[in-house]
């Protein structure tokens, strides 16, 4: 096998043809993200024109930018590098005939590197770019993330080399003194965690990489295995190095096609090169890894039920001890870190702990990678320092989508819970400005809501996912959200019982006896609205409305100016429910399915109101006998 300096010398030379091309280069970025803005046609139209255009036509993985798909990047020969955005397949020719020799002035994003010009910023000064330090997106629609001699010719798998240069008690400790800890939301010291495996006396030992990425509105594990896989692969090995395992799995959920793709592929290129293996690039290392595909279990999430899965039993979580850095996989001593934490072990050795330090707080340093979407203007993936406020954030994504208010965010999936812009505007990024709140920061996904959004029918929303995603192991978490699903569906119709709120608070305190974090922390998102969108609910529960006009069972439609837009509407109406009556247009209430497509239609001639009104005697809740909202919520291990 070729030592690391030979692969390193070839790749290089491979990844100067792209970063120098003799005639000009587009790369179009191939991610989920993309594809599914038509990324896939873009790049046939491009190839089928390259021929005749005098171009040549690469993929790369995620920029980050969700909102700017299809991505293309142009690199002409002395001249600035131009990244664009909204490239379809439709424009290619155009674009095409103008990037190849210029700049695309329509299109254009910005500057990659080169000078910028008065009508392209340079892309460092965007307000999507301002804020970010990439060092674990370093690579991220930059290179091809299905060529090893990009990721090499990039100073890959140098990091590892001089990570097993050290000793395995001193490598243990940089990781450990530089404040690493796990990025999935459980924030526990990555250092100790391989000392734990490392220390552990039972042979073999194991390492596994949770990319069952599960958290509705999160993805940040998606663009780093599409982006680049080998910087996870690197992770992973420099933490068998670490802790002596010797053979791993990483777990990506099923749904992640094209991750599962680029990582085997990845997978199988470490294996030609000799590194992965019996003697991994000549350090004496033996590792080697596999891909097992997740069945879509949103428990799996935990490491326990993840570990069960790997080992072919149905996932679900199982209670601790013991640990599985005691008893894991196959019964063996394992570590499981998840996709971004191996990324980011493995950006802090590249950098250096001095650096590292230079980005994010003294309790955390480095950077979090964070998607935002929702109700923000702009959706994607940026690489942040710990540290920064939501409020920052929100306005790297371009503020709330419309001009609308913000609302309120829910960071870190249904777990986390939910909490008011007047609280998360200034709320820093990191663990412990959440806990205090009854919150959590979760993985990285940020979902924004604006004002058009009504807090009972998230609960409904999340509630439900919790309900079905329990893996019905213990009564206290199957039960315990079954029940606070029919409160927040009962609510929500307009017909919820004066003693809700006290059976949600028993609920709450039953389902802290829930085997795993599941079942605690089902009710966080219930117990966040009662306390601080506690006005919001009794509109529902006491005045019978819906302040957002979202709750079906509490609004009708009613045509409240007769024109032509309102034939339109009716045209449209799926059920038929618009008619006429005696010359007039009119809402069959008992047709209405509130779908909104004749409100969208004809904004100004339908109106949405009560339904209830005053129709109905008004629920009287004693408050007197209501127990305060306790917020705690438990930190995990």
């Amino acid at each position: 096998m070729p030592s690391y300096e030979e692969l390193r010398v070839a790749a290089e030379k491979a990844w100067s043809a792209v970063e120098k091309p003799a005639r000009p280069l587009f790369i179009v970025s191939i991610n989920t993200s993309s594809i599914a803005a038509g990324a896939d046609e873009t790049l046939a139209a491009l190839r089928a024109l390259s021929s005749k255009g005098g171009f040549d036509v690469g993929i790369t993985g995620d920029t980050g930018m969700a909102w700017a798909e299809p991505v293309v990047q142009v690199r002409r020969p002395g001249a600035a590098t131009v990244l664009y955005g909204g490239v379809t397949a439709g424009k290619a020719a155009a674009f095409a005939a103008a990037a190849a020799k210029g700049i695309a002035q329509e299109l254009a994003i910005g500057i990659v590197d080169g000078l910028a010009e008065a009508t392209v910023p340079a892309l460092a000064e965007l307000d999507w770019m301002r804020p970010q330090v990439r060092w674990m997106m370093r690579n991220c629609g930059v290179i091809d993330p299905d060529n090893i001699d990009h990721y090499i010719g990039r100073g890959g798998y140098g990091t590892y080399m001089r990570a097993a240069a050290m000793t395995r008690d001193d490598l243990i400790s940089v990781v450990t003194g530089s404040t690493l800890r796990g990025h999935s939301g459980s924030f526990f010291s990555t250092g100790t965690k391989w000392k734990f495996l490392k220390d552990a006396t039972r042979e073999p030992k194991y390492l596994v990489c949770n990319a069952d990425e599960g958290d509705p509105g999160a993805w940040v594990n998606r663009v780093l295995m599409e982006s680049d896989p080998h910087l996870v692969l690197e992770g992973m090995l420099t933490a068998s190095y670490a802790s002596g395992a010797t053979y791993g799995w990483i777990y990506i959920r099923d749904e992640y096609p094209l991750a599962i793709e680029r990582m085997e592929r990845a997978l199988a290129q470490c294996r030609e090169r000799g590194i992965f293996g019996d003697d991994a690039l000549g350090t004496g290392v033996k590792f080697d890894a596999e891909v097992v595909r997740g069945a879509g279990a949103y428990v799996c999430g935990d490491e326990t039920g993840l570990i069960a899965s790997v080992n072919d039993d149905r996932g679900m979580p199982k209670i601790k001890p013991p640990f599985p850095a005691q008893s894991g996989v196959l019964g063996m001593p394992t570590n499981v870190n998840n996709v971004e934490t191996y990324a980011a072990a493995a950006t802090l050795l590249r950098v250096g702990a001095e650096t590292f330090s230079t980005a994010g707080t003294e309790a955390n340093r480095g950077t979090k990678m964070i998607t935002v979407s929702g109700a923000c203007a702009k959706t994607g993936c940026l690489e942040v320092p710990f540290g920064l406020t939501l409020g920052e954030l929100l306005d790297a994504a371009g503020g709330i989508a419309g001009g609308r208010a913000f609302k309120a965010v829910q960071p870190g999936g249904p777990l986390s819970g939910l909490l008011p812009a007047s609280v998360a505007r200034d709320l820093a990024l990191e663990p412990e400005t959440f806990r205090p709140l009854g919150a959590g920061m979760g993985g990285g996904g940020f979902v924004y809501i604006d004002d058009t959004a009504c807090v009972v029918d998230l609960n409904v929303m999340f509630s439900w996912f919790l309900e079905d995603e329990s893996c019905g192991r213990c009564t206290t978490c199957r039960g315990g959200n079954q029940r606070m699903l029919e409160i927040f569906k009962r609510t929500a119709r307009g017909e919820a019982e004066d003693n809700d709120i006290p059976r949600l608070q028993s609920l709450d305190a039953s389902m802290q006896y829930s085997n795993c974090f599941h079942g605690t922390l089902s009710p966080t998102i219930m117990r966040n609205t009662l306390k601080y969108f506690r006005e919001e609910y009794d509109a529902h529960a006491v005045e019978h409305r819906c302040p957002a006009q979202v709750c079906a069972e509490m609004i009708r439609y009613r045509v409240a100016d007769q024109s032509p837009a309102v034939a339109e509407a009716a045209e449209l109406c799926p059920t038929r429910a618009i008619v006429q009556a005696g010359g007039a247009w009119t809402i069959d209430d008992a047709k209405c399915i509130r779908c909104n497509v004749c409100k969208e239609r004809a904004p100004g001639d339908i109106v949405i109101e009560d339904r209830y009104g005053d129709t109905i005697p008004l629920l009287t809740v004693n408050r007197a006998n209501v127990a305060p909202v306790q917020v705690a919520l438990q930190e995990r291990p």
